[in-house]
């Protein structure tokens, strides 16, 4: 089975697999799964934009559903139901709840279910570090992690797949989560610590990983220096942002898709306010990928990232899983 498609007729009696949490986990490692999106982006794929819609609470913040299809023209298609429920931290159990659902684009045969929490977090990471392969110095080797949450938590993988990531420092709003994260790294083999003062870690880190909810910036532009890369990977809705409007000013923007002008606010509200301008927009991760592009003009210039994510990603890993578990 590949990228591209290309399967047999006979898949009358192909039966539909399931894979648990840990399961999706195997299916997924990092070297390869960043080897799957980069191939994925390639291809011609479908994407709509995702369907969102807004679930109204009256004593707490909105939860979030999200429903994002993507199909080949032959080969696959598949779908992931994604439940946003930030109010769950407060119950110590994971913010977004998901599957997804491969299906076989001939017949809509269904193939394989997976965990959709373990994809999401494990693409996002390759994403992002596929976007920092072709963006960041290809020397970068310390890491600030900010957010200690299921995606911050596979960052330091997913780039040591890609960078040759020495240190590793995380921050998030709650230190003993930061801490946490951190000491399992650590017990990994990996040199990580929390960190408590953002400022100063931004300081000295050569790549920056925002993977956070917050609805306001806490990422502040003048802290930047020459040289680095930024990821920003949390906001997916136009009421979230991690970096203030000077980070955007510094820095030469990269995309993933044009759904990330749309879709976040870390895009979409400086555009609409004249902080930036489409032509601030330097190009998009599929087609530095489609073009095999690495665009980085110096080792002073600052590069950032924005994903907002996207159903190719989400097949392109299914596709990957379906191979390994051998569909």
């Amino acid at each position: 089975m590949s990228q591209s498609g290309e399967r047999s007729d006979d898949t009358k009696d192909d039966a539909m697999k399931i894979l648990s949490r840990e399961e999706t986990i195997d299916a997924l490692p990092f070297r390869e799964l960043v080897a799957a999106i980069d191939a994925g982006f390639r291809e011609e794929v479908t994407s709509p934009l995702r369907h969102h819609h807004s679930l109204h609470n009256a004593d707490r913040s909105d939860d979030t559903l999200l429903l994002m299809p993507a199909w080949q023209t032959s080969g696959w298609g598949g779908i992931k139901l994604v439940n946003v429920h930030p109010g769950n931290s407060e119950l110590s159990i994971p913010a977004v709840s998901s599957t997804y659902v491969l299906f076989d684009r001939k017949t809509g045969q269904h193939r394989l279910i997976l965990d959709g929490g373990e994809l999401t977090a494990r693409r996002t990471a390759a994403a992002s570090a596929l976007a920092a392969k072709r963006l960041a110095r290809p020397k970068a080797s310390r890491l600030l992690v900010v957010g200690a949450g299921r995606v911050g938590s596979n960052i330091p993988e997913a780039y040591r797949a890609v960078l040759p990531i020495e240190e590793i420092e995380v921050w998030n709003r709650t230190q003993g989560s930061a801490e946490r994260l951190a000491r399992s790294l650590s017990d990994a083999g990996l040199s990580a610590r929390a960190v408590v003062d953002l400022q100063e870690s931004v300081s000295r880190a050569d790549v920056i990983s925002c993977a956070t909810l917050a609805t306001e910036p806490f990422l502040e532009g003048k802290w930047l220096r020459p040289g680095q890369h930024v990821d920003l990977i949390g906001s997916f809705t136009p009421g979230m942002r991690e970096a203030d409007d000077d980070v955007l000013r510094r820095s030469t923007i990269y995309i993933d898709t044009e759904h990330a002008k749309v879709e976040s606010g870390e895009i979409r509200t400086p555009l609409e306010a004249g902080v930036i301008s489409e032509s601030d927009i330097a190009g998009m991760l599929v087609e530095l990928c489609r073009t095999d592009v690495y665009p980085r003009l110096s080792d002073e210039e600052i590069t950032l990232f924005k994903g907002v994510g996207t159903a190719i990603e989400d097949l392109s890993a299914a596709i990957l899983a379906y191979e390994r578990v051998g569909g």
